[in-house]
């Protein structure tokens, strides 16, 4: 058993559990439910922004703790401040040591998209999206046949928002549909986590030209984005780069400085 095979045998039994404490109609009277959202596909468009996505993220199954120091508002303030196009949050809780309500805090003092990074696997886990604030849902297609893929995107839609379909390989294109509105590239292996940025330029050829493209994992330098940015990517999600920091946020920061500073023609 792989660790995507465990955490989506322990996510279908936290699904459960979730439903049993809060039903689908209380979550329709959380606050941010009816709350209209800004979009990620707007701002990752957007040519004055960097596009890049920035994540706030405490551990991770392969790295383990990586910064559970910092509090999600500051960090999420910070980085959009910084220039960030996007904010990215982790709510799983078991594997990644996130929670629901750092979403919600983060919506609280932030105006730009925010992507709720979890495993999503069941329509309960859309609506909890949308009432704790989400702009768009990761849906990872490594864990999703084809019509579930269709299933829970066009809920999300539906819903008011919008979906970043990850893709691993080359099998998983299928997934890609019409209530997809970003295609993410997971640059690293799921069976041996090693990270190649040239596996995102091959795969992201395959893909229709209507779809924004991001580029996820692996990404550590100006120069990184610079190349992808060359080969057709709109956007960059970046978590550990910053989050294995003391201060995120001035690390965002200076990253960003750095790419207004790099020459484009790099």
């Amino acid at each position: 058993m792989t660790i995507l095979d465990k955490i989506i045998t322990h996510k279908r039994t936290e699904v459960e559990a979730a439903q049993a404490r809060v039903s689908l109609k209380e979550l329709m009277y959380y606050r941010h439910f009816d709350t209209a959202v800004p979009s990620l596909k707007g701002f990752l468009a957007n040519p004055e922004k960097a596009g890049v996505i920035a994540e706030f993220k405490r551990q991770s199954p392969s790295k383990g703790i990586i910064n559970d120091r910092v509090q999600v508002t500051d960090v999420v303030k910070g980085y959009e401040a910084a220039g960030a196009s996007a904010l990215s949050v982790l709510t799983d809780r078991n594997f990644f040591g996130g929670h629901d309500d750092d979403l919600t805090a983060a919506r609280d003092v932030t105006t730009i998209p925010i992507l709720r990074k979890d495993f999503i696997i069941d329509p309960y886990q859309i609506y909890e999206a949308k009432a704790i604030g989400a702009s768009a849902i990761l849906l990872i297609a490594a864990v999703l046949d084809v019509k579930q893929a269709k299933d829970l995107g066009a809920l999300a839609n539906y819903l008011g928002m919008e979906v970043l379909m990850e893709l691993h390989d080359e099998s998983e294109l299928d997934r890609v549909n019409a209530f997809v509105d970003v295609v993410g590239i997971n640059n690293r292996n799921l069976k041996t986590f090693e990270v190649n940025l040239d596996h995102s330029i091959r795969l992201a050829a395959q893909l229709p030209n209507n779809k924004l493209k991001v580029s996820e994992s692996g990404i550590h330098a100006p120069e990184d984005v610079f190349f992808l940015r060359k080969n057709g990517f709109d956007g960059f999600l970046i978590g550990e780069n910053f989050m294995k920091t003391d201060d995120p946020a001035q690390a965002a920061t200076t990253f960003f400085q750095q790419i207004k500073q790099t020459p484009v023609n790099l």
